[in-house]
């Protein structure tokens, strides 16, 4: 038998590589508009179709009606859109 360079013997293909494919996945927490720290909780009651977001650090939390296909990244960002648009306002009116 003629041996390759590479210690094999025989003449067969090479194995291919099997690439795994992580796939990412939604985060449970997220940050906090207020104090910045990643302590928000965003909670769906199906059955109230109530959207909770809450907290834990600086206790801001607010609740308002979900649709039928939120999730709770899109609770959050209903959430962040609310405390930003009421920071605006708050600003006019001292100003």
């Amino acid at each position: 038998m003629i041996e390759n360079l590479s210690g094999e013997c025989g003449m067969g293909r090479r194995r291919k590589q099997v690439v795994k494919i992580v796939r990412r996945t939604l985060p449970e927490l997220y940050l906090c508009p207020r104090c910045g720290k990643n302590t928000v909780k965003a909670g769906i009651s199906k059955s109230t179709s109530k959207a909770t977001v809450i907290c834990s650090s600086c206790n801001l939390r607010s609740s308002f009606d979900a649709t039928r296909n939120m999730v709770p990244v899109d609770a959050y960002c209903v959430f962040v859109d609310q405390h930003y648009s009421q920071g605006s306002q708050e600003e006019t009116e001292v100003a």
